[in-house]
């Protein structure tokens, strides 16, 4: 597996490599194929699969809850890292000019709303269109 790999781009290579074997006559069992797996990906993944193997019988232990756990598994440390650049992100959004925190201010939200129509975004350069449920705008 490689580190720029996702765990699903691995089992399907896995699986297109056990395909090719089977259609050439060599029949690599699905116990055999969650053994591969298990012992090929990277060590990060080591909770899942002590998991795994401490309640599940490998014998019995289809490739697709192999690759399902394993996903989950990525899918939360993704979650987590996109938490961690959007706890960032919401922090520095919250600071004023000259580091200062904004504390909110003195204009409703449709007072600012209506400030901001037909304004651009400041990042990327859009038109910032506003709707709301009055019909207007």
């Amino acid at each position: 597996m490689k580190d720029s790999e996702s765990i699903k781009e691995y089992s399907d290579k896995l699986i297109g490599i056990t395909n090719k074997e089977r259609a050439l006559g060599t029949n690599l069992s699905n116990n055999r194929l969650v053994q591969k797996i298990l012992v090929s990906i990277f060590e990060r993944y080591e909770a899942t699969i002590a998991f795994l193997e401490n309640t599940k019988d490998l014998s019995k232990l289809k490739v697709i809850e192999v690759v399902s756990a394993l996903q989950a598994q990525e899918q939360r440390r993704l979650m987590r890292q996109e938490g961690s650049i959007e706890g960032a992100l919401k922090a520095r959004m919250q600071q004023g000019e000259g580091g200062r925190e904004n504390k909110g201010s003195s204009n409703s939200s449709s007072e600012s709303a209506a400030k901001d129509a037909g304004s651009t975004c400041k990042h990327c350069g859009k038109q910032i269109i506003h709707i709301s449920n009055d019909g207007e705008g």
